[in-house]
């Protein structure tokens, strides 16, 4: 009898990547199918030790409250008051429901939009990807003396699979998310950087289907995609994947540790 697995065809794997859900930042659909090499500082448990300090937190642009649910999950004591923010509605209800639970209050708010939130109300704020950090909010929000602690995309995240799909980017766009950058950002806003630690990461993928769900899931990458319109280019990268094996490429992040001074 053959036990050899059963080759699926490319529009088999290309379906399955098109009808996963992709509400949250639950990537365990992935297993199997792409890895992602972890940062060595392990951001979620650590941020797990922050919050059994703190008295009042804010996670802005929770997602589906995952990182969040897992880190209160771990602490050692969850804060009196913890709150978070989330601009996309499908995320907002799933990490309502998650979160509820817990305790935790979640505001939907635009990720570009003035924080709904009193000066000096948290004196931890906490974020995990966030799209664009505002500095100045950040700062607001903050009581003197507060940390914000967060884990970034860098600069050229993913590139390899950007520009196979869109082409070579400019250097400006390349350098974006930069942590030289935004440690300027952050300064200038007026915190101080505590510490800022970057690390490249080896992604893999194994099937044309993982990369057709990331890229519904991770919509910045490329913008607009669509299976009908990158169809030859996934099947020619489909082909390349079975011929030669998983398609590599990196993720960049970095961690921000800041304080807000005191008075």
């Amino acid at each position: 009898m053959n036990d050899r697995p059963r080759h699926r065809s490319f529009e088999e794997l290309v379906a399955e990547g098109a009808a996963a859900p992709t509400e949250g930042w639950d990537f365990s659909w992935f297993e199997g199918r792409a890895t992602e090499e972890r940062p060595s500082w392990g951001y979620a448990t650590s941020m797990a030790e922050r919050l059994a300090s703190a008295a009042a937190a804010l996670d802005l642009q929770t997602g589906g409250g995952e990182v969040l649910d897992f880190a209160l999950g771990r602490a050692a004591k969850a804060p009196a008051l913890v709150v978070a923010t989330e601009g996309w509605p499908p995320n907002v209800a799933k990490a309502t429901a998650l979160l509820r639970p817990r305790g935790v209050a979640v505001v939907a708010s635009p990720e570009d939009a003035p924080l709904p939130f009193a000066d000096e109300a948290f004196d931890l704020v906490v974020s995990r990807h966030p799209v664009r950090p505002q500095w100045a909010e950040i700062v607001r929000v903050l009581e003197p003396g507060g940390t914000y602690f967060a884990q970034h995309v860098g600069p050229s995240s993913v590139f390899e699979v950007v520009e196979y799909f869109l082409g070579p980017q400019s250097e400006e766009t390349r350098r974006g998310r930069h942590p030289d950058i935004e440690r300027a950002e952050a300064e200038a806003a007026g915190l101080e950087v505590v510490e800022l630690r970057a690390e490249r990461l080896r992604m893999e993928f194994h099937d044309i289907g993982a990369v057709v769900h990331f890229l519904r899931k991770v919509v910045w990458m490329v913008p607009g995609f669509t299976v009908e319109a990158y169809e030859p280019q996934l099947r020619a990268l489909h082909e390349r994947i079975e011929a030669e094996g998983p398609f590599v490429a990196h993720s960049t992040r970095h961690l921000f540790d800041a304080r807000k001074p005191a008075h």
